[in-house]
């Protein structure tokens, strides 16, 4: 069983990385297989509305010059998969935003293709935004037809602060306890 992670925060390494690790920690020791993608490393451009996947209907995006089919296979290899992003005028980045779109273009012209897969979201947030952030993340998996075992905040600014929030480090815990559980349940 394995998650795949997408930091979609430009600063690599940052409390939205900090927050995923968290997580990782209770899917590891489980017997759960991670993987940590970081946006950051990686070209990767919005949707380009050209519809050649709903056309081609072979799980991948028509336009080959960037990561977007990469991210894709990691996402198809996975039972469990987590966005992860921070907030940046009350919304995830538009590295996260691109993901999104190409890879829920191409799942759904390819019949719901992550259905049933496990979601989770996790935001790193200074003061707001965080619940619309989510929310697009949430919408991803809910179109997708996936099931979201919940979300998880941290509060912080500068890098490492989000290990200071002792709440959002409860909530990613107890993220990555549910969504361990769930994956055994569906996966066992």
């Amino acid at each position: 069983m394995k998650v795949v992670a997408f930091n979609g925060s430009p600063r690599k390494d940052g409390n939205t990385t900090l927050l995923i690790k968290h997580v990782f920690d209770e899917l590891e020791p489980r017997g759960i297989e991670t993987e940590l993608v970081q946006l950051s490393e990686k070209a990767l451009h919005g949707c380009i509305a050209c519809y050649e996947c709903v056309k081609n209907r072979d799980q991948r995006c028509a336009v080959k010059n960037d990561a977007a089919n990469e991210c894709i296979e990691k996402m198809l290899g996975a039972e469990g998969i987590i966005l992860g992003s921070p907030v940046y005028f009350n919304d995830v980045t538009p590295e996260m935003k691109a993901l999104i779109d190409r890879a829920g273009f191409v799942s759904r012209a390819n019949d719901r293709m992550f259905k049933r897969k496990v979601g989770a979201a996790v935001v790193a947030v200074r003061r707001s935004g965080a619940v619309h952030s989510l929310d697009t993340m949430n919408h991803f998996f809910l179109t997708g037809e996936m099931v979201i075992v919940g979300r998880a905040m941290g509060f912080g600014e500068d890098k490492g602060e989000v290990e200071k929030d002792e709440e959002g480090l409860r909530l990613v815990k107890s993220l990555g306890q549910r969504m361990a559980w769930l994956i055994g349940k569906l996966h066992a």
